[in-house]
């Protein structure tokens, strides 16, 4: 069953894929990390705040403020969706200035690897985009 993008459901489905993927533990092992993600310009939403909390191999999706987040992350939906649909790539959208980072952006270079398993972690998870 699909989930809708950006909803409790869908956080809840990110954190189940995360935590059944070897890959992921192995690439998240010793990594620490809290990231806050800001969706701007969400259909029937306005503005979506989320986070990913890593922890020593474990990863948390939630929807909602990290209390002392690292790093910040600001994007509209249009290149939320795009990127978690593969159809953009992250770091393509930094560049073309469609993805703002604020804070520790040398957190978020070190995390490539695990940035890559989560990718990979969650494929099997149907989304549904508004």
């Amino acid at each position: 069953m699909a989930v809708k993008f950006l909803t409790e459901e869908w956080a809840s489905a990110i954190t189940e894929a995360l935590g059944a993927s070897e890959d992921f533990k192995k690439a998240a092992t010793g990594q620490q990390a809290k990231l806050q993600q800001v969706v701007t310009d969400v259909p029937d939403a306005g503005e979506v705040k989320y986070y990913l909390d890593l922890a020593d191999g474990t990863g948390t999706v939630a929807i909602g403020e990290l209390d002392g987040a690292e790093a910040t992350i600001t994007q509209n939906y249009e290149t939320g969706k795009g990127i978690a649909q593969r159809e953009l790539n992250a770091q393509n959208a930094f560049m073309q200035g469609k993805l703002k980072i604020s804070g520790n952006m040398m957190k978020i270079m070190q995390l490539q690897g695990v940035i890559n398993a989560i990718d990979k972690a969650t494929e099997g998870v149907e989304v549904e985009y508004p």
